[in-house]
């Protein structure tokens, strides 16, 4: 911004120039681009503008300032993606069958959605999940209509846009057992978690997103505005302790962020984290080690000599998050040696891909139960599908170890 004023201004009002980015900077509510209008309204609010703009009056007659129509304009690294050339929210709220007073108000475009408590005004369910340490998780699930339009920007935009090559979660073609086998036969594993993935995503960088692949300003901002929510202050009032979530994440919900039960964040956050895999990929080289990322664990691996490397390495990464604007979960961060047993987002990794023998143990022992007992005794979660959980449980076990998930198949396919 004092690049451009300066460009325009001149220098000899370099100081007002500089207090006038200043003072707009503290007065923009969230870390967020403002529209051209409330831009327009911070500048002339200023109290550094007429200092700013006093030399250049004096040259003559104030220059009209007309802004072109917006037009969609794809990146070189877009080209060949057939994005939707969407170039105005009008174009938006065609493509997704709106009219334009329905695509406001799923944008939330008069920031009306964090103060309601009626539930019919709200876009979202909402959920608390347990979890094993700290406060529980909220899963902000939009409702239908909301959630056709989110999977629609998810496949015919988001999908088309390749994430970095380190990424290995929520993206077609990857899994966490691909993750896992990069780091198989590590001397040394170390295993890091970012705190709040979703919501601490910076939303500028995620509107910075739908502007590089092409999209004007108002166009991303209305994309922008359709995959992120403000969650409403009376739903925390619903679980029993509220106090457990800490005031900045209280404070967080309450500004814009990707919501965790959307369809488009985990791919957003994904390439928005472009920047940040990158850095880490390169702080791996320099280390003499592996990375991958798979959705909010980062993982390190490497040799002996990394090993007495890992807490510069700590040291680093630590750096590198909180410069990328997010934070890392302290309590969850280990450094696991070959010695003991090496775990990647649930996957043993000490010799090959493999499920912990705890983990398997449990597994063979509620089959057995069911094949005495029957499936309905034994469903305590109340999952509505008892055996279709079994299921799934059974086929990743046969999907990390073959021998291990045929003699669990021999027990379910005996369970009546």
């Amino acid at each position: 911004m004092q690049q451009r004023l300066g460009r325009l201004l001149g220098l000899g009002t370099q100081k007002s120039q500089k207090r006038l980015v200043g003072e707009i900077l503290d007065r923009v509510e969230y870390d967020y681009p403002p529209s051209q209008g409330d831009l327009t309204k911070l500048v002339l609010q200023s109290a550094a503008f007429d200092g700013a703009v006093r030399p250049w009056l004096r040259r003559g007659p104030p220059i009209k300032m007309v802004l072109k129509a917006p037009r969609f304009a794809s990146t070189t690294a877009a080209i060949n993606a057939d994005l939707p050339q969407l170039a105005t929210p009008g174009d938006i709220a065609e493509w997704l069958g709106l009219s334009i007073e329905h695509l406001e108000w799923y944008c939330d475009d008069r920031r009306q959605h964090g103060r309601t408590a009626i539930p019919d005004l709200q876009h979202y369910s909402y959920a608390f999940l347990k979890k094993s340490l700290g406060p529980p998780r909220l899963i902000e699930a939009p409702k239908p209509r909301l959630q056709t339009m989110q999977r629609k920007i998810l496949r015919e935009v988001l999908d088309r846009v390749p994430v970095h090559e380190a990424a290995h979660g929520f993206v077609r073609g990857r899994s966490c057992i691909g993750g896992a086998e990069v780091h198989v036969g590590a001397a040394t594993v170390v295993c890091f978690d970012i705190a709040d993935f979703f919501r601490t995503t910076p939303l500028g960088r995620v509107h910075a997103l739908f502007r590089s692949l092409g999209y004007p300003y108002e166009a991303a901002r209305s994309l922008t505005r359709l995959c992120s929510t403000v969650t409403p202050a009376i739903v925390f009032s619903r679980i029993p302790h509220p106090s457990r979530h800490t005031r900045d994440a209280l404070i967080g919900y309450r500004q814009p962020h990707l919501p965790q039960g959307a369809p488009t964040s985990p791919t957003l956050a994904n390439l928005v984290a472009w920047r940040l895999d990158a850095r880490l990929s390169g702080l791996a080289k320099t280390f003499g080690a592996r990375f991958t990322r798979y959705a909010d664990d980062l993982t390190f691996s490497g040799d002996q000599a990394f090993d007495r490397k890992a807490p510069s390495l700590i040291e680093a990464v630590a750096a590198i998050v909180e410069d990328e604007g997010y934070r890392l979960n302290a309590r969850k961060t280990r450094v696991l040696r070959s010695s003991q047993r090496q775990q990647v987002t649930g996957i043993v990794v000490n010799a090959r891909p493999n499920l912990g023998r705890d983990s398997y143990d449990t597994l063979k022992a509620i089959l057995h139960n069911c094949r005495r007992n029957g499936l309905e005794a034994e469903n305590r979660s109340g999952y509505p599908d008892f055996r279709a959980h079994l299921e799934g449980r059974v086929g990743w076990v046969e999907s990390l170890n073959p021998a291990r998930g045929k003699r669990l198949r021999a027990i379910l396919d005996e369970i009546a």
